[in-house]
């Protein structure tokens, strides 16, 4: 299925809402609303309208009907192929792919997508560790970086991509090498949630909320 015929909005928002059901996060129109960065009542009008056009169900929270879930696959696939692409075979900054990659997805036609695929040997995840849909991804068992105990090390497998929303974030994560595959140990966490994890031998202390939305393969 194409997202050909969808808005550029309409392809966001269902966009949005996969990503909250994925990360866990109960569908509210707040909610949608926090993770897009817009008004309440551009949420409330944009959800109207892709309800009648037969896209999301609405209850207790926004639910992406079978149409609005093909969309949502569509959109976040060409989304992580982009990072995928732009950080491998453009060499871009490993930080900067997925601002970038929100302006590649709505231009990706299907032969280009193909081509895509065929070009990167059939990726399975975007480069923060987030699966494509469609790709066969087996996720391992997961953690997050909160949940270590004091002198575990693991493997990051994956950053939320609450996480990515954040440019400055993206870039401390960077910057102090907390890429997925990189070996984290756990080296004390205090009693708010913050942690100090050592990482390519030195010491880095991460908030809290990061730590939430960092996640570890469980060996």
């Amino acid at each position: 299925m194409s997202d050909a015929g969808y808005s550029v909005r309409c392809r966001e928002y269902a966009e949005a809402i996969w990503e909250l059901e994925e990360a866990g996060i109960p569908v509210l129109q707040a909610r949608i609303a926090r993770w897009l960065g817009v008004s309440p009542a551009s949420v409330s009008e944009m959800i109207r309208r892709m309800q009648s056009e037969g896209l999301v169900d609405i209850s207790d929270e926004v639910r992406l009907t079978e149409e609005g879930r093909h969309l949502a696959a569509v959109v976040v696939r060409r989304h992580r192929l982009a990072e995928r692409f732009l950080s491998e075979v453009l060499k871009l900054p490993w930080a900067k792919v997925h601002t970038e990659a929100e302006v590649w997805e709505t231009m990706i036609s299907d032969d280009v997508e193909k081509a895509m695929w065929a070009v990167m040997d059939d990726p399975k995840t975007c480069p923060h560790g987030n699966p494509i849909p469609g790709a066969g991804y087996a996720p391992p068992r997961m953690k997050p970086v909160a949940e270590m105990e004091a002198g575990e090390t693991l493997a990051l497998e994956r950053i939320s991509e609450e996480l990515e929303l954040d440019a400055e974030m993206m870039r401390f994560l960077d910057e102090n090498d907390l890429r997925p595959d990189c070996r984290i140990e756990m080296v004390q966490r205090d009693p708010y949630g913050a942690v100090t994890v050592e990482v390519a031998d030195r010491r880095v202390g991460i908030g809290a909320f990061a730590s939430e939305r960092l996640f570890v393969a469980v060996d």
